[in-house]
């Protein structure tokens, strides 16, 4: 084991910095590890016209707040501008290429041992990996035969390849929305989803919805629904694409019941050709190297409340889904998160300190 850190983050992405951010003003000895070249986690490789769903003033990490018009809605390249800048700022000590393969523990210290061979101690860890780098894939009837092009979300980079395609967007979230709408303007083009398309209103009395979800503190609970709208399930709009879905530009049709060669079978029988299928189907956490510490369930997924490891001390989660409530994976939510992770692990630190004998 080459070194011994107080905490080590694993991930440098947007929850990785907001941990960094805190554990710096904690004065504690930190480094964050980053399996790639640069900071940023997935929004380096998020489709190019990515436009955020909430506005810059409710966008931005602890302590630097999003440049700009803070009533605009930034694009994904001003998001990774603003974490390039965001880390340089505060300067974190940051390990690029240092990819985690496997966690392990051993009297009371944690050992990280990376993809290159070499090992780092700590005495407590922080995932902070999120959820982006794992697309969920449905597995449809007769998915295996089709022959077309398969492909989830987080593959899908502009309409480019797909002039003159026909395309199933499969999915009833903002995400499908957005691409199918995108994609309408030079292809025919289907959203299939379970249940019809929910909108809720971007801008609700000349102000931002997030401004009354912050108000309100809706934004805060664990679950998220206001004049019964259902946050994390309901399509934010201007207008723009309640209008196309008006006009079949894209259309929307119940889920198709599998898949043939060549094409799909919608609900009412029909057989109908199709070039390409995106699963705009959402992420789950991908947490492998986590395994050998018995953290996660059956379903892969960590055993964790607020952040907070329920079966290993000294290991704690900024950036899960639904982590404290339903903005934990954005970079409105991280933050909040992030304190509130930190003071805990601050706190089992003391407790530590307090147990060793004193010489």
């Amino acid at each position: 084991m080459d070194l011994i850190y107080d905490v080590i983050v694993i991930g440098a992405g947007q929850a990785g910095l907001a941990a960094g951010y805190y554990l710096q003003q904690a004065k504690v000895n930190f480094a964050i590890l980053e399996a790639n070249e640069a900071v940023g986690g997935a929004w380096r490789r998020y489709y190019d016209s990515l436009e955020l769903f909430s506005p810059a003033r409710y966008s931005s990490l602890p302590g630097v707040p999003f440049p700009g018009d803070p009533d605009r809605y930034p694009l994904r390249d001003e998001v990774v501008a603003y974490l390039d800048v965001y880390a340089a700022h505060f300067d974190f000590p940051i390990v690029t290429h240092a990819k985690v393969h496997r966690v392990a523990s051993e009297n009371g210290i944690f050992q990280l041992h990376l993809a290159n061979g070499e090992s780092i101690g700590a005495e407590t860890v922080i995932v902070a990996t999120g959820s982006f780098n794992n697309p969920h894939w449905p597995q449809l009837p007769g998915q295996e035969q089709f022959t077309g092009q398969l492909l989830h979300a987080g593959e899908y980079r502009n309409p480019s390849a797909y002039v003159g395609q026909r395309l199933v967007v499969v999915g009833g979230g903002n995400t499908a929305v957005q691409l199918a709408v995108e994609l309408a303007q030079v292809a025919e083009v289907t959203i299939a989803s379970r249940q019809p398309i929910a909108f809720m209103p971007q801008q609700i009395w000349g102000k931002d919805v997030h401004s009354w979800l912050t108000a309100s503190r809706v934004d805060k609970l664990p679950v998220g629904q206001w004049f019964g709208f259902k946050v994390t399930e309901s399509v934010l709009d201007q207008g723009m694409y309640q209008t196309a879905l008006k006009h079949n530009r894209p259309d929307r049709r119940p889920m198709f019941t599998h898949f043939e060669r060549d094409g799909v079978v919608w609900a009412n029988g029909r057989f109908e050709k199709i070039d390409s299928v995106i699963y705009a189907t959402g992420y789950r956490p991908d947490l492998p190297f986590l395994q050998e510490l018995a953290e996660l369930d059956i379903t892969a997924r960590p055993q964790q409340k607020g952040g907070v490891s329920q079966r290993v001390p000294g290991l704690y989660f900024v950036g899960l889904p639904w982590q404290r409530s339903h903005r934990s994976a954005t970079l409105r939510g991280v933050g909040p998160d992030a304190a509130y992770v930190v003071q805990q692990l601050q706190a089992y630190r003391r407790k530590l300190a307090a147990l060793r004998p004193t010489l």
